[in-house]
């Protein structure tokens, strides 16, 4: 992967840099946190390294939202735990959403690990660093917010990165403990999140997408107007940014004005990112909602109506407490429907800090795996239908470089494919540079992915081939959200 600094790094003066791995499990917002600690550990005079037994230190920064993820962050501990002994690695610290919600838990079942941060503990890596003896260091969610002058490295790839806007969540869905882990909203002020979009850009950034836990709700909190239709406005204005896109979109109330800069401004991609859950009333009462199926529907073909090849991805539960069968069929209906053009299928997960967790009615496994697959296939006809109407036009793709299958294959992304969570675009003919935007004629479609045919010309973007100002080697990512792990369709 290409990656730069955010901010300047110092050598810290030492003619043999100590050598840090990072490891980051979860969602984008999770990645975020961890560049930004591996920003820090530069200015601190660390050397990042691809190989974990490499590294004197080594960070997992953890995802603790559901089951499957929370095995995955203590599966990823031992297994880094163990290179105490085979490796170099003099420093285990593992940090983010399990720390958070587990610090007495862990601190006694993983005595190897010699540091505990939680969700907003990310600054306190430096003192870590400079030898910090305490060893639960996990503090209160509501401690840190990102800002634009935090240290940063970027770990993603072809001349994209994620800005977190907000920290927290006020919504109290019952399925869901993220407002336990990350505590309530706290939005950064559209200037600081403009002066972060600005010194990406200015290192060759072309594409930003906007995250956070609950994005419709950005400002709110801060109580002096801002919201999330004037931020938009304002990174759209950024020179020299190319593509802007808006994840986690709440299904309220969404001004015309936001409908307006995704339907008609040329750096707001029409890509709507909204995990909607569910679409039966009654389900959607017992996940706490707060709206009904009706309104989903209304939601959707407003969308379609408003905004011109608009790319609709969003995400369901199956197998929540209390579904029926005629309920699950209701989803089914709507999905048929809707043609979204891009869906994620997650399992309720029976959490013990979730609301949910009370509720009688449980639904077994066997039917929410059945129900997943089902569902999953649906989705996969509409899809590869979504897909096929592409072949022969002709699309703006982001060269991202080498495919993971083959170092021989470009792989790159049109505006309607969000970066590591939809599919891609293989190139064919020609060398593009990554981090460059090219036209690409799509001739062939598969459920996931297209194959595009460059045009002569290549680049579309003038001087979006700059290098980055510094690279580094990769992070280490495994998404634990169901987003990547599903490879959603």
């Amino acid at each position: 992967m290409d990656e730069s600094i955010v901010s300047d790094a110092g050598s810290g003066g030492e003619s043999t840099p100590r050598t840090v791995h990072f490891v980051s499990l979860g969602c984008p917002k999770n990645r975020v946190d961890s560049e930004v600690m591996l920003g820090g550990a530069l200015q601190k005079g660390y050397r990042h390294v691809d190989e974990a037994s490499d590294a004197e230190v080594i960070v997992v920064n953890t995802c603790g939202f559901i089951e499957s993820a929370k095995k995955e962050s203590i599966e990823t501990i031992l297994e880094m735990a163990e290179l105490k002994k085979s490796g170099r690695c003099k420093k285990l610290v593992v940090s983010g959403c399990l720390s958070q919600r587990y610090p007495g838990e862990l601190s006694e079942s993983l005595p190897e690990v010699d540091h505990f941060l939680g969700s907003s503990d990310m600054p306190k890596l430096s003192a870590v660093l400079d030898g910090e003896r305490t060893r639960m260091l996990v503090g209160q969610p509501k401690d840190w917010v990102v800002s634009a002058e935090d240290p940063r490295m970027l770990s993603t790839r072809g001349a994209s990165a994620y800005v977190k806007i907000a920290e927290g969540c006020n919504r109290s869905c019952s399925f869901c403990v993220i407002p336990k882990m990350r505590g309530k909203q706290r939005s950064r002020t559209i200037d600081d999140i403009v002066r972060e979009v600005e010194r990406l850009v200015s290192m060759g950034v072309l594409e930003v997408n906007l995250i956070s836990q609950d994005t419709i709700a950005y400002g709110r909190d801060l109580g002096d107007g801002t919201s999330l239709e004037k931020l938009v406005q304002r990174v759209a204005e950024v020179r020299g940014l190319h593509w802007l896109r808006i994840f986690y979109l709440y299904p309220e109330t969404i001004t015309d004005g936001l409908i307006e800069l995704l339907d008609s401004h040329p750096v707001v991609l029409p890509y709507v990112d909204m995990p909607l859950q569910h679409a039966a009333d009654g389900m959607l009462r017992r996940m706490k909602r707060g709206h009904g199926g009706k309104r989903l529907y209304s939601l959707v073909e407003k969308l379609r109506a408003r905004v011109r090849d608009l790319t609709f991805r969003t995400a369901f539960i199956v197998g929540h407490p209390g579904e029926t069968e005629q309920e699950f069929a209701e989803l089914c209906d709507f999905v048929r429907f809707a043609e979204f053009d891009r869906v994620g299928v997650f399992r309720y997960s029976d959490e013990e800090d979730c609301e949910a967790r009370n509720f009688a009615d449980k639904v077994r496994p066997i039917e929410s795996y059945q129900r997943h697959r089902k569902l999953m296939a649906l989705q996969r006809e509409i899809s590869r239908k979504k897909n096929r109407a592409l072949v022969g036009r002709e699309l703006e793709v982001l060269v991202e470089g080498p495919s993971e299958e083959s170092e021989l294959v470009l792989v790159g992304r049109h505006g309607g494919q969000a970066p590591e969570i939809d599919g891609v675009v293989f190139l064919s003919l020609g060398d593009p540079r990554p981090g460059t935007i090219v036209k690409a004629r799509i001739e062939k479609a598969t459920d996931y992915d297209l194959l595009g045919v460059l045009d002569e010309d290549g680049e579309v973007i003038e001087g979006a081939a700059r290098e980055p100002s510094l690279r580094a080697p990769a992070l280490v990512i495994k998404a634990s959200d169901g987003r990547r792990v599903l490879r959603t369709l």
